[in-house]
């Protein structure tokens, strides 16, 4: 491959890779650490509101910490899904979308992730397996039928003599951290099946509408697509990806290997190093089987629906009524290009259109009018009223309130006997029944009906708990009664 070849193709890259196009970006890190927090680990699929919420807290911290991030969490994941990174989908039989990460967004964030924590060095389990896997694939490619069998033998001898052996206890353990690096290395291949299966389901897609193009538009393809799925071909399951998918599907779903592998995960975390593992790589391996069951079953559903929908589209009005459609549209552009040679297309035509505007909003947003929410759902019950407490109902109000009019009454009586009086010498004759608030209420009434005074005077009166209290108010004199 030529550098121009390979710089085209990079350039390419740049606008129409997901994974590309998210390294880029403006506010790549922060992204990088939101969608892989929420999307990249043991969750897969959230649903809209939920995300919107996580990112909107996330939001609230990275501003905090210096990252200028002015829009919002439906704002951003509204981009992610124009540039592929993010993808929609609506829930089947809801009104509601859930958000997951595209293969591309996967492999960039694995990406970074390996960046931040890069492999120590060569490690010898990766050697070894590139080493096994060249030798069974040479042997399993090879027709000489004598080759196959002296390999055959080999490892025949080879197990006999291990089997020797260990039945003389001649055999040692796995050292400690060679059986992490081991570990670290199948944690790194299962770190790369979630964007496996993202490719997958993203290329059945891609193979769902390239049929169906095919179906409308390219009359040459039409009687062989057609012929096809009328003699039960599936075409999804024929491609390369389904071919390799449903080896894998058959794989997974075996009860015997299962069953070996989950003893062997059990086992292994059973063993002395294995106390090493964070607590996420340790659930990574005890969940590893069902995670890959759950992924590859939901691929299968996905073929197998895309596989009866195309049967379905065959079959029904459907593929007639697109076809039409496709008809219609391409002769409408012929007459344009015919038209344009005679009347350019810049050229005013004094035609007026009544264009029509309509508000779109997200499905999620609409509510449905139900007009029981206004109806009376039960019998309006009577209620006789009980009879009134009266001097219970005053002990609230003097509780809430100052009783002002009783406080007139007081400044009244002490002007009455003693003329001129002050505001001490009024709770001298008449005490604070209210407490404090007596006494706030004396200086309400001060400042509306008395004559202020130089110096302050110090009163008394008793709190609602009876402890005594005093202290120190404003001078105010009262020289006749108050209204």
């Amino acid at each position: 491959m030529s550098s121009l070849h390979t710089a085209l193709a990079a350039d390419r890259l740049t606008v129409d890779s997901p994974a590309w196009v998210l390294l880029r970006a403006r506010n790549a890190a922060s992204a990088v650490g939101m969608l892989g927090e929420h999307l990249g680990g043991e969750t897969k699929r959230l649903l809209a509101p939920v995300l919107f919420e996580r990112i909107d807290n996330d939001l609230e911290l990275l501003r905090d910490n210096g990252f200028d991030l002015p829009r919002t969490a439906q704002g951003y994941c509204s981009d992610w899904v124009s540039d592929g990174i993010l993808i929609r989908r609506a829930v089947e039989g809801t009104r509601e979308e859930t958000y997951e990460l595209s293969d591309g967004a996967l492999v960039a964030i694995r990406f970074v992730t390996q960046l931040v924590a890069p492999r120590a060095s060569v490690t010898e389990s990766r050697l070894t397996t590139i080493l096994d896997r060249v030798h069974r694939l040479t042997v399993s490619t090879d027709p000489d039928a004598s080759t196959r069998l002296a390999a055959l033998r080999a490892e025949r001898d080879r197990i006999d003599a291990e089997i020797d052996r260990v039945g003389a206890g001649e055999y040692e353990v796995l050292a400690a951290d060679r059986a992490m690096e081991q570990t670290r290395d199948i944690l790194g291949l299962a770190d790369e099946i979630p964007a496996d299966f993202a490719r997958v389901r993203a290329e059945m897609e891609r193979i769902n509408r390239d049929l169906r193009t095919r179906l409308i538009e390219q009359a040459e393809s039409r009687g062989t697509v057609l012929d096809d799925i009328f003699r039960g071909v599936d075409h999804l399951a024929q491609s390369d990806a389904g071919r390799s998918f449903n080896g894998f599907f058959s794989l997974i779903l075996d009860a015997e290997q299962a069953t070996a592998f989950e003893d062997d995960v059990t086992d292994l975390l059973a063993r002395d190093f294995a106390r090493a593992l964070a607590p996420a790589q340790s659930r990574l391996l005890r969940r590893l089987l069902p995670s890959l069951q759950d992924s590859s079953s939901e691929i299968h559903e996905v073929m197998t629906t895309f596989s009866r929908s195309l049967r379905r589209f065959v079959q029904s009005q459907e593929l007639a009524e697109d076809r039409e459609i496709h008809r219609l549209l391409q002769d409408t552009q012929r007459q344009a290009l015919d038209l344009a040679r005679q009347v350019p297309p810049y050229a005013r035509t004094n035609l007026e259109l009544a264009l029509t505007g309509v508000a779109f909003d997200s499905v999620s947003a609409l509510t449905l009018h139900n007009p029981a929410d206004h109806q009376t759902a039960d019998d309006v019950a009577t209620h006789v009223g009980a009879e009134v407490d009266w001097e219970l109902l005053k002990q609230l109000a003097r509780a809430s309130e100052i009783d002002l009019s009783e406080l007139r009454g007081y400044v009244n009586d002490a002007v009455h006997r003693r003329g001129a009086v002050t505001i001490a010498e009024v709770l001298d004759d008449h005490p604070a029944t209210q407490g404090v608030a007596s006494v706030v209420g004396l200086l309400v009434l001060a400042d509306a009906h008395a004559s202020p005074l130089e110096g302050h005077e110090p009163v008394r009166w008793s709190a609602t708990s009876g402890t005594a209290r005093h202290g120190t108010i404003p001078r105010h004199l009262f020289k006749e009664r108050l209204p």
